[in-house]
């Protein structure tokens, strides 16, 4: 198996030794982080370079201790058992250097223990967002605010609240309109027009497919955290 590196942020795991550990094929593991980043559920991690069987370079994956648990939750929930205690000898020579008590090695994995059964919570809360990402991500066109609310099966008022108090929208003058920052990060498409009749002035905005994917992300966390 790799050894756990130490990075700036304290020790990772290789994608390579996650995959070692599920028993399954290293790209399908990549493939996995991948979604997982692109969903919102764990950081972006660092990618790195090593050889592999034929000398060729080829790049690996370094995550922390909490996103190798997502990740493992989500690939094989029966395999998180080895992450314990492959975690627990890591950081037992990392952190000691020396034989670890059986007292501290229950607390170990007690400790993980209940760090496996919250993360499976939250894979399972956000699973329709993480099925909505996979289904929409390509989209090529925009969608309204009520298509959004149909596609991650929410009411409107509570998308209304959730994007309020994330500050993705706001009501101005009797319409909702994105915040700049979202409108710069591509998240939006804002179209001024006119209305035939009144000939009132408006403002049209929709979700780009960047800006589906996105948002189904976030409102994963916000119910996870809801639930909490």
């Amino acid at each position: 198996m790799n050894q756990m590196i130490l990075g700036n942020a304290g020790p990772t795991m290789t994608s390579r030794e996650i995959a070692e550990l599920v028993e399954s094929r290293h790209d399908k593991v990549k493939q996995s982080i991948e979604r997982l980043v692109k969903s919102g559920l764990i950081g972006d991690p660092p990618l790195g370079e090593y050889l592999d069987a034929l000398g060729r370079p080829a790049g690996e994956y370094h995550l922390c201790k909490r996103d190798s648990y997502v990740v493992v939750a989500q690939l094989s929930p029966e395999f998180t058992a080895r992450l314990v205690d492959r975690w627990q000898e890591l950081e037992s020579g990392v952190a000691y250097n020396r034989q670890l008590s059986t007292i501290e090695i229950l607390e170990i994995a007690m400790t993980s223990e209940r760090e496996r059964i919250r993360l499976a919570a939250e894979l399972e809360a956000a699973k329709p967002a993480l099925d909505f990402v996979d289904r929409y991500v390509d989209s090529t066109g925009s969608k309204g605010f009520r298509q959004v609310c149909k596609l991650l099966r929410v009411k409107e008022p509570d998308f209304r609240k959730f994007l309020e108090e994330r500050k993705v929208m706001y009501k101005l003058g009797g319409e909702w309109a994105p915040y700049a920052e979202h409108i710069d990060a591509g998240r939006f498409d804002v179209r001024a027009g006119t209305a035939e009749i009144s000939g009132h002035a408006y403002n049209s905005a929709r979700f780009t497919p960047k800006g589906i994917a996105w948002v189904a992300g976030e409102w994963a966390k916000y119910q996870i955290k809801e639930q909490l």
